[in-house]
């Protein structure tokens, strides 16, 4: 933009004399010019704006803030000191905030520690003495005339009545187990997930438990297994086993979905009783006056599942083995990295 202004224009008096000849007629004219002087004129011109610049007129100078990372902290406000102030207030106050989050925590899980470990030490002599007391006490001190009545549904339901006692006892027994060997703090995750080789070989010895008293039963129900034994009396001795046999699978499968810590000592419990349970049997067989081969069953039945608890137990002291073994290496480790 170029503005022009125009100077104040001034006329002055300026008297111009003419020379005058030395004849004395003539000095009385003398000729003067006169000059009209006239007031200054201050003429206003209106600026001229032009967006063309003249060629003698320099460029002005541009100054864009250049767009580097480094300055995007002055977009955030039109104050440098706010920005300057938030940013650093914010990162003063972090370490803070974190150090209260973290002692909020630690006090928040420790209240609970306390409360949930003074009602776990109760649950160490409560748990073995209600399995005790529905699996033991009513198939040892419980006489038989007093449940078994003859070859009928009443004596079948009778039995069945026991082993759900057991069962009931069993089942709040592995929950008490799960809740001890669950870590003090709340925070920490507790997934124990069984090897597939032991699932393999624990659902084969489930199983061949299971076939081979079924098959028997079918071949004396069909004629092929002789002496005949009728549908009541192989109920009365093979259908409680059967039954809790059921029970025992589908407790272990969810233990393996569910992760829990106990799923190495479930077959344990089961096991121990379903060695009771078959024994039972054997004095309802003398009783019913059964034929050998069903006898012959039931005993292999009762070595059958020794041999297997006995595998049970081997495992668990493996486990204990590896467990000790994992932690003196994780304990190597540690001594190592620092």
């Amino acid at each position: 933009m170029a503005s022009f202004a125009g100077a104040s224009s001034t006329i002055s008096t300026i008297n111009v004399q003419r020379p005058l000849p030395r004849s004395p007629k003539l000095l009385k004219f003398t000729n003067v010019i006169p000059v009209v002087t006239s007031r200054p004129v201050r003429v206003k011109h209106p600026p001229i704006c032009c967006t063309k610049l003249t060629p003698w007129e320099p460029s002005p100078a541009k100054h864009a803030p250049a767009e580097d990372a480094g300055y995007d902290f002055l977009q955030k406000t039109t104050n440098i000191f706010e920005t300057l102030g938030s940013e650093n207030t914010a990162e003063a106050e972090a370490p803070l905030a974190s150090a209260q989050t973290e002692e909020v925590t630690a006090d928040a899980s420790n209240q609970p520690l306390a409360e949930l470990q003074f009602l776990k030490w109760p649950m160490w002599l409560l748990g073995p003495s209600l399995l005790l007391s529905t699996g033991m006490v009513p198939t040892l001190w419980l006489p038989i005339s007093s449940i078994y009545l003859g070859p009928n549904i009443a004596s079948l339901l009778s039995l069945i009545g026991l082993d759900c006692i057991f069962n009931l006892g069993a089942t709040l027994f592995l929950l008490m187990a799960d809740s001890c060997a669950r870590p003090k703090r709340l925070t920490q995750s507790c997934n124990s997930k069984p090897p597939f080789s032991y699932q393999f070989w624990n659902m084969v010895a489930n199983v061949t438990g299971f076939i081979i008293p079924v098959l028997l039963l079918f071949g004396s129900q069909k004629g092929f297994v002789q002496p005949q034994l009728s549908f009541i009396p192989c109920a009365v001795l093979l259908g409680p086993y059967l039954l809790l046999l059921s029970v025992q699978v589908l407790t272990e499968l969810l233990t393996w979905h569910w992760q829990s810590p106990v799923w190495l000592v479930t077959p344990v419990v089961y096991e121990s009783y379903r060695v009771l349970q078959l024994m039972r049997g054997l004095k309802l067989g003398a009783e019913l006056s059964a034929p050998a081969w069903m006898m012959h069953t039931i005993r292999g039945l009762v070595c059958w599942w020794v041999l297997i608890l006995g595998m049970q137990l081997m495992r668990v002291a493996w486990f204990a083995g590896f467990t000790t073994r994992a932690r003196k290496q994780q304990y190597s480790s540690a001594s190592a990295d620092g």
